[in-house]
């Protein structure tokens, strides 16, 4: 149905439709991705008993939480096309909002009812406190640590452990886990990270349940989706008429792509656009490595070139130059993706960069950048120093990378990251020879032993340095 504004809105009866689902990490991204396939089901008569009930799992989630319960727990989702098209669509998939840190009983009563057959994860790359180069969790961790033998944990690994374990207490099947971040074997992540909480918090038999009984099935996901911002809200109130608190923007594009492993059931996601498949990987690879590692591309050089937007950032030759260069090697480094022509695939990736109605920042991508680059660049790297090939392009992001951090820290800026601390270890080594910042060998392996690549990354460190 569509109102007199162009709007899109629910023909299914919210009343009828029960919890599936439990989300941890109900940002932008889920609200224009698994929510809207979940919502298009819904709207042909199907997946009724499987709506989505959103976990906050930080205080400044709350005010999220704040503004759906207002608004129903619905929003408007608006499709920007790189032709100025513009589709605007209510969601009400969602059917509830809790605050993991406020109402940590209503959580643990959702992970233990029967009607949860799924608990799926958008809790950005950085928040499986795995490393990059050995897969293995952090038990170390102060957080992890706090949430051994806690009445109400904090991460979310002990969480779902906590969840877990009561549904087995109350002879309950165990949910499937569902991680749809950017993370290279995500399913497998996912498992290893929460097996390794389990063993720590409650000991060798029930970490061995959850190994034997619960499914992590993989799964790749895609949709540039930028932040909220009050040029968004203006945006729904002055083209659609809705006075929304918390409206999210997107491109039209979108694709989901996840193994088929769901012992208590799943919507049928196929109806919707999405594609189950029995092995993930060869997608998850191709998209990880092409489109988040040229993203990184675009944010590094981007910013130290004065742009504040990716589509502004793409009309750049130096920076374009760099995307192909980059793009050109990754390729060589993925398996062959059943049924995608990847020289398509890379043409539209570079207009959906393009696309001037996004307005992506360069910020909001290169935000969080030790725990990006180390998952979606430096392995295309990696492969190709092993197999004796140069790998110029991807040394320039690095070093890119570097280069700003290096500027930031003498200039007292943020350096806007997860892991800070690090960073500025590594800022403050490359300070004696540009090519210390790769000693850091959780992130980079062991590249920084590469003479040939360490050699291209001092060239562009110089090159950077200079501008």
């Amino acid at each position: 149905m569509t109102n007199s504004g162009g709007v899109h809105t629910p023909t299914y009866d919210r009343a009828e439709v029960s919890a599936g689902i439990l989300h941890f990490g109900v940002g932008n991204f889920h609200r224009s991705h698994q929510a809207a396939y979940l919502d298009r089901l819904l709207r042909q008569g199907k997946a009724r008993d499987w709506g989505i009930v959103g976990v906050g799992l930080f205080p400044r989630d709350e005010r999220l939480g704040e503004i759906l319960r207002a608004q129903d727990f619905t929003y408007t989702l608006v499709e920007l096309g790189g032709d100025g098209h513009r589709t605007a669509t209510r969601i009400a998939s969602i059917v509830d909002f809790l605050h993991a840190p406020s109402e940590p009983d209503r959580v643990r009563e959702h992970l233990a009812s029967p009607g949860i057959r799924i608990v799926s994860l958008t809790i950005t790359e950085g928040g499986y406190n795995t490393s990059d180069v050995t897969g293995e969790f952090d038990t170390a961790d102060p957080g992890i640590l706090a949430d051994v033998g806690a009445r109400n944990p904090r991460t979310v690994f002990g969480i779902l452990a906590e969840g877990l374990h009561l549904r087995r207490e109350r002879g309950l099947a165990p949910f499937t886990v569902v991680s749809c971040d950017n993370v290279p074997g995500n399913g497998e992540v996912t498992r290893r990270a929460l097996v390794a909480f389990a063993r720590l918090a409650y000991g060798e038999e029930f970490a061995g349940w959850i190994e034997d009984t619960v499914s992590f099935p993989d799964s790749m996901v895609d949709r540039i989706t930028p932040v909220t911002t009050d040029a968004e809200r203006a945006l729904v109130r002055d083209t659609f008429g809705i006075e929304d608190g918390w409206p999210v923007v997107c491109e039209p594009f979108t694709q989901w792509v996840f193994e088929d492993d769901f012992p208590l059931g799943r919507p049928p996601w196929e109806d919707a656009g999405a594609q189950p498949v029995a092995d993930v990987a060869p997608y998850e690879l191709m998209k990880i490595r092409l489109l988040n590692g040229s993203h990184q591309a675009i944010a590094h050089t981007g910013l130290l070139r004065g742009h504040t937007y990716v589509h502004e950032a793409m009309a750049d030759p130096e920076v374009t130059g760099l995307v192909r260069r980059y793009l050109a090697e990754a390729v060589r480094t993925l398996r062959p993706v059943p049924g995608i022509d990847l020289d398509q695939y890379l043409t539209e990736l570079t207009e959906r960069f393009a696309n001037p109605n996004i307005r992506d920042t360069l910020a909001r991508i290169a935000t969080d950048a030790s725990d990006r680059l180390p998952k979606f660049l430096v392995p295309v790297a990696t492969r190709l120093s092993r197999e004796g090939e140069p790998a110029p392009a991807s040394a320039s992001v690095l070093a890119a990378w570097a280069v700003r951090t290096v500027r930031n820290l003498s200039e007292g800026g943020p350096l806007d990251d997860r892991q800070a601390e690090r960073l500025a270890a590594a800022a403050r080594a490359a300070g004696t020879d540009p090519a210390g910042f790769l000693g850091n060998r959780e992130w980079f392996g062991d590249l920084g032993d590469d003479k040939r690549f360490t050699a291209d990354f001092r060239a562009a460190y110089d090159y950077y340095g200079r501008g």
